[in-house]
């Protein structure tokens, strides 16, 4: 079953002169064609002003399309009766925690968002408990997210989502703050909560790495989706990558200039281990 759905989504951002007459219109989608599987994991990729941020905000109902249709859990998102479902099944997490994080103590914080659809006290608390525990941020419930560092306050910004028990996720950039240790944390929570809990994660990204255990990646670019494929057919294609301004895993990248050197390694290889068990395969 489709969660996210998308049929020749179009938008376009209209920039106006000082006396408010149109000066430019800049087509950030044009004509994306998208369907995801209720429980995947999905990336999505592209350089800066690919699109990938617009598509994101279309499926929380940020924006709406100029043409086109988007459907969230069957829901038309350009209907206004509608709205508040749609933002309840697909949660959004940015790039800057900060911007998420509204309360000065961590469980008050996670609890705001039931607290504001009217969920019941007793019930709240248990979103709370288990929200936090999907984070594993239990620990710091009674903290302010002030003195954690930046890959905790995204997980209890994550954890704010989870609260609202969503069936999908999005996140838009949400390691481009972080330090690798903060950007891994996120990776491996956001893993987690997809393989274990069954929740649609939508990850918008430009680090490559981190798409490697998705189930599916998309490519943008110029307001299109170019490429689509399992991250090891999408990965396999550097030179094309290479078209849209992309790079390839570091692993990957080395792993194929092996082969262009002579050896039997096969294209796509994703992780050091991989490549570790080719290269012992070939001693």
């Amino acid at each position: 079953m489709s969660i996210i759905k998308a049929l020749k989504l179009t938008h376009e951002y209209i920039h106006r002169d000082d006396e408010g007459n149109v000066d430019s219109i800049e087509t950030a989608l044009d004509g994306v064609d998208l369907d995801i599987a209720e429980g995947d994991f999905i990336a999505i990729l592209g350089h800066n002003g690919s699109g990938k941020s617009t598509l994101a905000k279309h499926m929380n109902v940020i924006l709406s399309p100029s043409d086109g249709t988007m459907w969230v859990d069957g829901k038309d998102t350009k209907d206004e009766d509608k709205l508040w479902e749609i933002r309840q099944t697909a949660g959004m997490v940015f790039q800057n925690p900060d911007n998420q994080i509204i309360a000065g103590i961590v469980e008050e914080d996670v609890g705001f968002g039931p607290e504001n659809i009217g969920v019941p006290t007793s019930e709240i608390w248990t979103r709370v408990d288990n929200a936090l525990a999907a984070v594993h941020m239990e620990k710091y419930r009674n903290h302010s997210p002030n003195k954690l560092s930046g890959g905790q306050k995204q997980r209890v910004a994550i954890a704010g989502v989870i609260a609202m028990r969503p069936k999908c996720i999005i996140l838009d950039e949400p390691t481009a703050m972080l330090d690798p240790v903060g950007r891994q944390e996120v990776i491996e929570t956001i893993t987690e909560l997809n393989k274990k809990e069954g929740v649609t994660v939508i990850l918008i990204t430009h680090y490559m790495e981190e798409v490697v255990n998705a189930d599916k990646v998309f490519v943008m670019d110029h307001g299109k989706i170019v490429m689509q494929g399992t991250p090891r057919e999408i990965f396999s294609d550097i030179k094309t990558l290479k078209e849209h301004h992309l790079d390839v895993p570091q692993v990957t990248l080395l792993a194929h200039e092996l082969k262009e050197a002579g050896l039997n390694i096969p294209d796509g290889v994703l992780t050091e281990e991989e490549l570790l068990h080719i290269l012992c395969q070939l001693s």
